[in-house]
């Protein structure tokens, strides 16, 4: 039996989400606390906006391996693959699995990882790293984890020469404009061509802290903009480009 208990597809770039269960951090704005199926989905789009909705503790079934396969074979094209989380990097099955999709879809193979673990990346094409805070300090408050190896294995993977992406949470007064622009700065000093997104922060439980607006989040991307070449957002408030179909 895999992780993963959930997976999706949007045909029109057909890429194929496999959404995996467990995590090695509990990071205190972890939208799964509000829903744990893909929010894309016609029936889960506003979950994540509701102030009332509470997500399911845990997923009902989880899928084999040949369950998981024979679900993306039955789709008509598969372009990319995303392994999502909770953490992906936690499943033992996870380098059987990448090497199997590689052989039989020929598959781009997207990494989503909060880097806590370092695995083998033979099989992953591209890697998206979730920075959470630069602040060791902060990071434990957020996530209950000090951040000091996962920075190093951001380190190591940029090393190894795979593709890698980076991602933060814009939270105002807490993960803030000078904490984003401290991570944009560290992320610099590896690669400036190393694409940053910022995502704005969606409330969460009882979270005390606020969604940011609009101008707020360009306020973060301008500064980050001073150490990288790429920097992108998401405000939360954009329209889908395109539909997901649940496929379990």
């Amino acid at each position: 039996m895999m992780n993963i208990y959930h997976i999706t597809y949007s045909p029109s770039p057909k890429v194929v989400c496999l959404h995996f269960w467990g995590c090695n951090l509990d990071c205190r704005a972890c939208l799964l606390k509000k829903e744990i199926y893909d929010c894309h989905l016609k029936e889960t789009k506003d979950a994540i906006f509701d102030p009332e909705k509470i997500a399911p503790s845990a997923p009902d079934r989880f899928l084999t391996l040949d369950e998981v396969m024979d679900a993306v074979r039955g789709l008509k094209k598969v372009r990319y693959v995303i392994l999502m989380g909770a953490e992906a990097s936690l499943d033992p099955g996870l380098p059987n699995l990448v090497k199997l999709l590689h052989e039989e879809f020929d598959s781009h193979n997207i990494l989503l990882t909060n880097g806590m673990k370092m695995i083998s990346l033979r099989d992953i094409d591209e890697v998206v790293f979730s920075i959470k805070a630069l602040n060791d300090r902060l990071h434990r408050d957020y996530t209950g984890k000090s951040n000091r190896q996962a920075l190093k294995n951001f380190v190591s993977m940029h090393k190894l020469g795979i593709k890698m992406n980076a991602e933060s949470i814009l939270i105002p007064e807490y993960i803030d404009f000078d904490e984003i622009e401290r991570i944009a700065r560290f992320i610099g000093g590896i690669d400036k061509n190393i694409p940053y997104r910022i995502d704005a922060y969606l409330p969460v439980q009882n979270n005390p802290w606020r969604r940011p607006g609009r101008d707020e989040i360009m306020m973060a991307v301008k500064r980050a903009g001073k150490y990288l070449k790429n920097v992108s957002f998401i405000a939360g408030d954009e329209k889908l480009t395109f539909g997901s179909i649940r496929i379990v």
